[in-house]
């Protein structure tokens, strides 16, 4: 979550008047995140979330995030909802842009997963997997290779001695996977950005996962390859932590099996799934705009964990 769109507090009384929440009695900020506006809301001693959409996402695909986000939560997977306003309509404009409200989740993310939590986002992801068979909407993955080569493109017109290297690996990493991409592994409705920052924990327990802004119809595995990047490394991206990334996987294929294919394709879509992150934090970089307020990711660390999977096998 960021801020790119300033409000004042007139702005969300306008907003919040066509919904039955209330009246607003404060709203902060919310700073974490690197794509979209976000601001916790208090209505009748009630927090909301309100987000306003900024990029990477066009109109046309915000109701499939919507609709996936209430079906999850009809099926008991703990995710926010849209929140209606009186004439049914969850989408709607504030500043010009399009907005939506949704229910507020308790719990917190966690820096430091251990054995326990990584069990459960091993289920999680599992289950979420297996939910989103019965889902008949379908969105295309906005951010797949031939994109993240159109990134690398555009930060190589910009780039300057600190990222030299960064976008030399880029370039001979996305030139290797078009060589080795894997093809007819089983696809489905996946999240696309299970970081720790998006799943919140109580008591040890899931309590919550959020921001769907990137889910997609692609391969179940490349959900599993994000998770296991950034949940399985730390110290900046130069330590695996093998046990962690066991747990998640033995955990996983309690609830869904993993075919041979998808296996022999994990190491790939390690890496791919590293490119695509490292590409995007080395973009926000370099173009960052520079009134918003938003907390940027260190590119150099998925630097360091594509390298780490250039040279090693997870199952080795």
């Amino acid at each position: 979550m960021a801020v790119f769109t300033k409000l004042l507090k007139e702005d969300i009384e306008n907003f919040i008047s066509d919904y039955t929440i209330g009246d607003l009695e404060s709203f902060e900020e919310i700073v974490d995140g690197i794509e979209n506006s976000n601001f916790k809301i208090f209505c009748n001693n009630q927090p909301y979330i309100l987000t306003i959409f900024e990029k990477r996402v066009t109109e046309e695909e915000l109701p499939f995030f919507v609709n996936l986000k209430n079906f999850l939560n009809k099926n008991n997977f703990k995710c926010p909802k849209a929140i209606v306003d009186k004439n049914g309509k969850t989408l709607k404009k504030i500043k010009n842009k399009t907005a939506v409200i949704i229910s507020f989740l308790e719990g917190k993310s966690i820096e430091k997963p251990n054995s326990e939590m990584c069990k459960e986002v091993g289920k999680m992801v599992a289950n979420l997997h297996n939910l989103t068979v019965n889902f008949d909407e379908k969105r295309p993955n906005s951010l797949d290779l031939k994109d993240w080569k159109n990134i690398y493109k555009k930060c190589l017109n910009k780039k300057s001695e600190e990222y030299n290297e960064t976008i030399y690996l880029l370039k001979s990493e996305i030139d290797y996977l078009e060589d080795y991409w894997p093809n007819n592994i089983p696809c489905g409705v996946i999240h696309a950005d299970l970081f720790r920052d998006n799943i919140f924990f109580k008591n040890e327990k899931i309590s919550g996962v959020i921001d769907f802004y990137f889910s997609c119809y692609y391969f179940y595995v490349y959900d599993i390859a994000i998770v296991i990047n950034d949940w399985c490394f730390s110290e900046n991206g130069r330590r695996f932590h093998k046990r962690n990334c066991m747990t998640i996987l033995d955990e996983y294929q309690k609830l869904r099996k993993l075919s041979d294919l998808e296996k022999v394709s994990l190491n790939i879509l390690l890496r791919a799934a590293a490119v695509r992150i490292l590409c995007t934090r080395l973009h926000d970089h370099i173009f960052h705009p520079p009134n918003a307020i938003v907390v940027r990711k260190d590119p150099f660390e998925y630097f360091n964990i594509l390298k780490w999977h250039q040279q090693n096998d997870i199952f080795e």
